[in-house]
C-alpha cells in the first residue's frame, strides 16, 4: 500500500510542561532540516505531533531518515478519515487490504481522544472489527496475541487508522539541553559517546588532539570522517584540531613515564575547558568506560577529572566494550574507528602506566613545570584550527557563507 501521510510522535519533550511549545518548535525545525533533501514533503503541525505529507516521496527512504532523528518517540504511516463511522470503517479495510502479507488474526484498538464523537471506544472496536471481518472471510479476531493490531485514533480534526508503529531514536531534540565539547579521538568509544550526548539533546563541538609529525594527516582525516558521520545525526559540527606535539614532547621528557598518560589527559581537559569557555559550552564529554584501560580506572578518572571545573560527562562509563562496539556498528562509526591510523594517545604509551595515580604527586609534578605547561597550553589553544563539518565532509567556503547566513531555525541540518 502506498501511504501518503506519516504521523510523527514526539518523545521525552512531552513531559516538559510550560516549555513544551519551545521544545516542539525545536523538534519541528530539526525534522524539517533532516528531511530537507525530500523536496516534495509538506508538514502539518498539531499539538504534540506532526503530520508529514509524502506527495510521492518514497516512504521507506523517508522512514529511514526519520528513525535517526533524536526526540522522536515513534511514527506510523496512516490513512486519514473523516470522523464518520462509515469513513473510518472504509479506512480500516483499506489499511488491512494494503498489508504486504495477509494475516490470520487481528484485533482493533480504538483511542477516542475527541470525546464528542458519538460512539465510545468499545462500540467503535466492535463497529470497525465487524466491518473488517465481513469483508475479509478468512480473518479471525484474537484479542490476546493478534498478528496485526489495527489502531484507530479519533482526534477532533480527523481519525487516523494504521497498524505499524515504527520506533524513533528517542531522547531529546539536539540543542534543547545546551552545548558540550566532545573529546574525539580516532577510537571506537568517543564517537559513540558523542552520539549519546546528542541523543540527550546536547549540541556538541568536537575537540581532537594531534601530534604532527608523530601522527599523520591520515589520522586527522579519520577524525574528520568520524565527525562527518556524527553530523549525519547532529547537523553541522565544529571540529577543533588542537596541536599537542609540544605538550606531549615536554611531558615525555620529564622522566615520569608511568604518569605520562595521566598528565597528558589532564592537559587535554584543560585545553578542552578553555575551548568550551570560548564557545559557550557548559560541559565536557569523553568516551571513558570504567576499567577499560589504565587511564579509565576509578582512581585514574578521579585524578584526571579533578583538573577542570566544568561537568565531565561520561556516557559510556558503565557500558561493556562489546556493547559499545555494537552501538558503533549501529550508528556507522565502527569501520572508520578501526582504521589503523595512530592518534596522539597511542604515542609514548608506557609499559606500566599508573592505574591508581596519587593526586598530590601529580599536582606536585605539574607545579614544578607550571609556567612552561601554562604557556604551552595557551599556545595550543591559540594554534587550534577549527573546521566546520557537515554530513558531506568539510564545509567549503561557499557552504560556510551559506551557513553564516542561515537563520536559527536552520542551523541543525
Amino acid at each position: 500500500m502506498n501511504y501518503n501521510l506519516i504521523l510523527v510522535r514526539f518523545g521525552e519533550l512531552t513531559i516538559k510542561g510550560r516549555n513544551r511549545r519551545r521544545f516542539e518548535s525545536l523538534m519541528f525545525t530539526n525534522i524539517k532540516q533532516a528531511l530537507a533533501s525530500f523536496s516534495k514533503l509538506e508538514f502539518e503541525r498539531s499539538y504534540g505531533r506532526l503530520f508529514i505529507h509524502l506527495n510521492g516521496e518514497n516512504f521507506d527512504a523517508v522512514s529511514e531518515r526519520l528513525s535517526e532523528i533524536f526526540g522522536l518517540s515513534s511514527f506510523s504511516p496512516v490513512v486519514r478519515a473523516e470522523n464518520k463511522v462509515e469513513a473510518i470503517q472504509d479506512a480500516a479495510l483499506q489499511v488491512m487490504r494494503g498489508l504486504e502479507r495477509t494475516p490470520k488474526t487481528f484485533k482493533v484498538t480504538v483511542r477516542r481522544t475527541w470525546k464528542d464523537f458519538p460512539h465510545d471506544s468499545q462500540q467503535m472496536n466492535h463497529l470497525v472489527g465487524a466491518h473488517v471481518l465481513r469483508n475479509t472471510p478468512d480473518l479471525k479476531v484474537d484479542v490476546r496475541n493478534p498478528e496485526i493490531e489495527l489502531k484507530v485514533d479519533i482526534q477532533a480534526e480527523a481519525t487516523f487508522v494504521y497498524c505499524r508503529v515504527i520506533p524513533g531514536a528517542g531522547g531529546f531534540p539536539i540543542g534543547m539541553n545546551g552545548k558540550a565539547m566532545l573529546l574525539l579521538s580516532g577510537g571506537i568509544d568517543s564517537p559513540v559517546a558523542g552520539w549519546m550526548a546528542m541523543r540527550k539533546g546536547l549540541e556538541i563541538e568536537a575537540v581532537h588532539f594531534h601530534s604532527y609529525p608523530f601522527t599523520s594527516e591520515q589520522a586527522t582525516e579519520k577524525v574528520v570522517s568520524l565527525t562527518q558521520r556524527l553530523a549525519h545525526y547532529g547537523g553541522r559540527l565544529k571540529l577543533h584540531l588542537v596541536p599537542f606535539t609540544e605538550i606531549q614532547t615536554m611531558l615525555a621528557q620529564k622522566g615520569r613515564e608511568n604518569l605520562i598518560i595521566t598528565l597528558m589527559r589532564r592537559s587535554m581537559l584543560r585545553i578542552a575547558e578553555k575551548l568550551a569557555e570560548r564557545s559557550g559550552a557548559l560541559a565536557l564529554v569523553t568516551g571513558d568506560s570504567l576499567g577499560q584501560v589504565a587511564s579509565q580506572t576509578l582512581g585514574s578518572m578521579n585524578v584526571i577529572g579533578r583538573t577542570v571545573s566544568l561537568p565531565l560527562l561520561r556516557p559510556l562509563v558503565m557500558m561493556d566494550k562489546l556493547d559499545i562496539i555494537r552501538q558503533a556498528e549501529k550508528i556507522g562509526t565502527y569501520e572508520t574507528s578501526i582504521l589503523p591510523y595512530e592518534d596522539c594517545c597511542t604515542l609514548f604509551v608506557p609499559k606500566s602506566p599508573a592505574t591508581n595515580p596519587n593526586l598530590h604527586v601529580v599536582e606536585r609534578i605539574e607545579a614544578g613545570m607550571k609556567a612552561e605547561l601554562e604557556r604551552l597550553i595557551e599556545e595550543a589553544v591559540a594554534g587550534t584550527e577549527t573546521v566546520l563539518i557537515d554530513s558531506r565532509g568539510r564545509v567549503p567556503a561557499a557552504r560556510k557563507a551559506e551557513a553564516a547566513g542561515t537563520a536559527d531555525e536552520d542551523r541543525w541540518f
